[in-house]
């Protein structure tokens, strides 16, 4: 039997400020609760907005809708825009910086499973 179709305006959900990252916020469109397999969350940093270097026990599937932005993963540093697609692997440090006059917009697509997000640490720390 299939499950509750859901179809949604971004407008109906409240977005909500993340708090590791400057000028980034998060709206769960749809929540690992509403959907057996995927989560689907869109998120917005402001010009010169971003997060830092973090781990996630889940893989991201991303896909840019707005702007440009800086990503790392893990070694590499991509300049990715709109109409880009994203994978980032589990466990692999990432980073995000966005374009200073555009701003920065992404869907992101992670499994629901348990995801535990650990913020990286300079080694010197």
């Amino acid at each position: 039997m299939l499950g509750k179709a859901i179809v949604r305006s971004e407008k109906d959900v409240d977005a909500e400020r993340v708090g590791a990252g400057s000028g980034t916020s998060r709206q769960v469109l749809i929540s690992g609760d509403e959907a057996p397999n995927f989560a689907l969350r869109r998120f917005i940093m402001k010009p010169g907005g971003g997060m830092p270097a973090h781990t996630n026990t889940v893989e991201h599937e991303q896909y840019i809708l707005k702007g440009k932005a800086r990503v790392g993963i893990g070694e590499d540093v991509f300049e990715v825009a709109a109409g880009d697609a994203v994978y980032i692997p589990d466990g692999v440090p990432h980073w995000y910086q966005a374009d200073e006059s555009e701003g920065f917009e992404f869907l992101c697509i992670v499994p629901n499973k348990q995801d535990v997000i650990e913020v990286c640490r300079p080694a010197d720390s």
